[in-house]
């Protein structure tokens, strides 16, 4: 989770002063270098059977090698596209802001009123967090699903907190 909480008293566009803001995003653990160290081994490896077969007379394994590199290579392309989804929430005094900018599609905005507004949080006993939402009459609005379990339940926690300063009327500092 790259939390952004921001400090800052006021937003430029509003004159509301904003209690809590953060941006989410996947996470990915293979950076770009480990991604062509992963894929150098792998065709080196693939190319090396695959001469070896080749040797022996089954030229057609050959190809076969090469098709799953070319797969392995498309699995961590699709991998990567996903990393750009994006969670922008942001809380104000009179409102809350969740931004949803998935890797593909359009960006949509959902607004809600922070004093009708409730966190929804389902944990489990051995998996930890598995969802939240903020819960707004029949609106139902889930939150960091790409995120692992703890990091779910930090961002519960932290908009919990934030919610619930909004209600009693004043700032975190």
């Amino acid at each position: 989770m790259s939390n952004a909480t921001a400090p800052a008293p006021n937003r430029p566009d509003t004159d509301d002063p904003l209690v809590y803001a953060v941006t989410l995003a996947p996470h990915r653990s293979l950076s770009p270098t480990g991604f062509r160290v992963v894929m150098g081994a792998m065709a080196l490896v693939s190319f090396g059977a695959g001469a070896l077969f080749l040797t022996l007379g089954a030229w057609p394994v050959f190809g076969f090698f090469g098709l799953d590199v070319l797969l392995l290579y498309l699995a961590f392309r699709a991998s990567y596209a996903g990393a750009r989804a994006r969670e922008h929430i942001t809380i104000t005094t009179t409102l809350i802001e969740v931004r949803h900018a998935p890797a593909r599609g359009p960006t949509r905005t959902e607004r809600l009123n922070p004093f009708w507004t409730r966190l929804f949080r389902r944990d489990d006993e051995d998996f930890g967090t598995q969802e939240v939402a903020l819960v707004s009459g029949a609106r139902h609005i889930a939150v960091g699903s790409f995120l692992g379990p703890e990091e779910k339940g930090r961002l519960a926690e932290e908009l919990g907190a934030a919610i619930g300063v909004v209600r009693r009327g004043h700032r975190q500092e």
